[in-house]
């Protein structure tokens, strides 16, 4: 089966088995039309995950026997691509490092995928997204003031900071190789990408505009009107009137006080709105104020469990989850209007390597 849409069908990508942003990244790939054979391990990788692995072939191969190393050596000579999330030395110690799979392939792209980089004293040590944000300065300002910071599940590292650059890498190596028709060697880091994130707050940080101090952080639910405030049935709407225009629609509505427009971003003012407005949307449930709130300019949205998000009119409108054997799919993104991607069942292994060995 040749894919037949997706702006990037033809490419060919190898995938050695990991966990987190690897697979993302060629989730991703796979969505937008490209060929991707995963080489995984006897037994698997521990995670098996149906909705993130969509799209692929699989084959179980040995990396550390002679012959499965042979295999996946003709394999990459055959490939556009090659992502790999070992610790850095590994493909090296296999003899399927960049070196001689560049040498046998010279268009080949050479994804790596690490928290710390290929490089530096933290380069071989073990972690995890956490340690990564933590190292790059995000952690630290997520959290209410005066408690422990609190990780934002594994967004902002392994796929904030991890998959999507890592992507944007592959995407950018391979159009580079159209104009030089040369592959290249990717580093991409965790630490880099949260790092590249940061670069709002390392802006305006200088000019007051923003702080990471929690209790002043107008970003991090420190602000009355960017935050969340939980309802009468227990449920929470997300408030993010940022403007003055925005906030004063959102007043009017609720019925607090117009006064707070002027001292909207009077610091000394914020626990004060906060515990008025927090009085006040604890009278109705989330529904009851997302029926007065969500089409207007107040910026309200609810806060919806996993479970509740395929049903909300705009992500039902949009089609962003589809229901495929029991699991719910987020569609392909993003959207392209000539060749779009899709959610695509993967190619028999054999049938893909005979294609590509032929």
């Amino acid at each position: 089966m040749t894919s037949s849409d997706g702006p990037l069908t033809g490419v060919r990508v190898i995938e050695f088995a990991g966990i987190g942003p690897g697979p993302h990244c060629a989730m991703l790939l796979a969505d937008l039309g490209a060929e991707v054979l995963r080489i995984d391990r006897p037994g698997g990788n521990g995670w098996p995950n149906p909705v993130v692995d969509r799209g692929r072939s699989v084959l179980t191969v040995d990396i550390r026997s002679v012959a499965g190393r042979e295999q996946c050596a003709k394999l990459a000579a055959r490939a556009d691509v090659l992502i790999e999330g070992f610790r850095p030395g590994v493909m090296e110690r296999l003899g399927l490092g960049p070196e001689p799979l560049g040498a046998a392939n010279p268009r080949l792209i050479y994804a790596r995928m690490t928290g710390w980089g290929q490089t530096g004293p933290k380069a071989r040590v073990a972690g995890h997204d956490i340690n990564f944000i933590a190292l790059s300065g995000a952690l630290a300002a997520i959290g209410e003031p005066g408690r422990r910071s609190v990780p934002p599940l594994n967004f902002v590292g392994d796929f904030g900071g991890g998959s999507l650059f890592l992507a944007f890498g592959i995407l950018a190596a391979l159009l580079e190789r159209g104009r030089s028709g040369r592959g290249q060697v990717i580093d991409a880091a965790i630490v880099d990408g949260v790092a590249s994130l940061m670069t709002m707050f390392a802006g305006l940080i200088p000019s007051g505009k923003l702080s990471l101090d929690r209790a002043d952080n107008l970003l991090g639910g420190a602000a009355p009107f960017y935050r969340t405030y939980r309802c009468a049935d227990g449920l929470e709407v997300a408030i993010g009137a940022l403007e003055p225009a925005f906030y004063r629609e959102l007043l009017e509505s609720i019925g607090a006080p117009l006064r707070f427009v002027d001292g909207q971003y009077d610091r000394a003012t914020w626990d004060e709105q906060a515990r008025v407005l927090g009085e006040i949307f604890l009278s109705k449930s989330r529904d009851e104020w997302c029926a007065l709130l969500e089409f207007t300019d107040g910026c309200c949205a609810p806060v919806l469990g996993f479970d509740e998000v395929p049903a909300d009119p705009q992500m039902r409108a949009r089609e962003v989850y589809r229901r495929i054997d029991g699991h719910w799919h987020a569609a392909p993104a993003p959207r392209f209007s000539r060749t779009p991607g899709r959610i695509r069942p993967g190619e028999d292994a054999q049938a893909l390597m005979d294609r590509w060995l032929a």
